[in-house]
This record gives structure tokens, C-alpha cells and sequence, in this order.
């Protein structure tokens, strides 16, 4: 079973804890990159840049942000190489992410995303395997070429 990175801000963090709870009772390894406690303070760039570049360079991993709108930790995210970020907003793109582009960031937006719904797309996010045919894979290697020109 493939580890887990989270990481969240103020805007995330009540949200993040209840998937650490879910990943716990669905006997994932995982790893908190942050938030660690409520601080309205913090900024979402910080752990986005912890989270990205382990999932990035390293195949398989997975990772989860979150922050109010889903779009900040987004941003940080792919400027990462190796990083396919995206904001889940329904079950079926989630699972399209993951079979089709091999999303390996899921980013969810705390303040538009109920607690049902991102547990759903979670468990969706962990569960789907990218399919590897050939014009999606095709897809990841044209991303690899133009991330090495940048």
C-alpha cells in the first residue's frame, strides 16, 4: 500500500484531521507534512511546498491538500515536476483523474467540499489506478518533456 502526505492550512486543518482519521481506519500509511495546529496565521504555500516535491519526485506516492478554496494549494503544487495535482469536485473526476492522467495529489477545497463528499472522493482518489493505456501514458511523458523545458 502506497504512503500518504497531507498537508493543510488554517483553511484545511479540521478537515485534514478527519481524513487522518479515515486513512487510520482504512489502514493507509500516512504522514502529516502540517498544518500540526490551528493557526489562522499560517499560509498554505508552506505546506504545499513540503508535500509536492516528496509525491513528485518519488513514483507511487500519493498526496492530499487542502485550504479554503483548493486553488492556492493547487498553484504550489504543480510547479513541482512529477506533480499532477487537481481539485476534486465530484466522485467520477476524481476517479477520471486518477485512471486517466494519473492524479497523484488530490486537492480539496474545505469551504465548497461537504465531509461525505470528500471521504467519497477520497477512498475513489486511493483505490483507482491510473489504466496505463497507451494515449494516457503517452500523455505523462509529453507532461515529463515539458517539464524538463522549464
Amino acid at each position: 500500500m502506497t504512503k500518504i502526505y497531507l498537508g493543510a492550512d488554517h483553511g484545511g486543518f479540521a478537515l485534514k484531521e478527519k481524513i487522518k482519521a479515515w486513512l487510520t481506519e482504512w489502514k493507509y500509511e500516512f504522514e502529516d507534512m502540517g498544518a500540526y495546529s490551528l493557526d489562522p496565521n499560517d499560509d498554505y504555500t508552506l505546506f504545499a511546498e513540503k508535500v509536492a516535491p516528496i509525491v513528485g519526485r518519488t513514483p507511487g506516492l500519493k498526496g492530499i491538500l487542502l485550504c479554503k478554496s483548493g486553488v492556492g494549494v493547487d498553484i504550489v503544487a504543480n510547479k513541482f515536476d512529477g506533480v499532477r495535482a487537481a481539485i476534486g469536485k465530484s466522485v467520477e473526476q476524481v476517479r477520471a483523474g486518477r485512471n486517466d492522467d494519473d492524479m497523484n495529489i488530490l486537492v480539496l477545497a474545505a469551504d465548497y467540499t461537504k465531509e461525505n463528499e470528500a471521504k467519497e472522493m477520497l477512498k475513489v482518489f486511493l483505490e483507482t489506478r491510473f489504466s496505463k493505456i497507451p494515449r494516457f501514458a503517452k500523455r505523462l511523458q509529453d507532461i515529463e518533456k515539458i517539464e524538463a523545458n522549464n
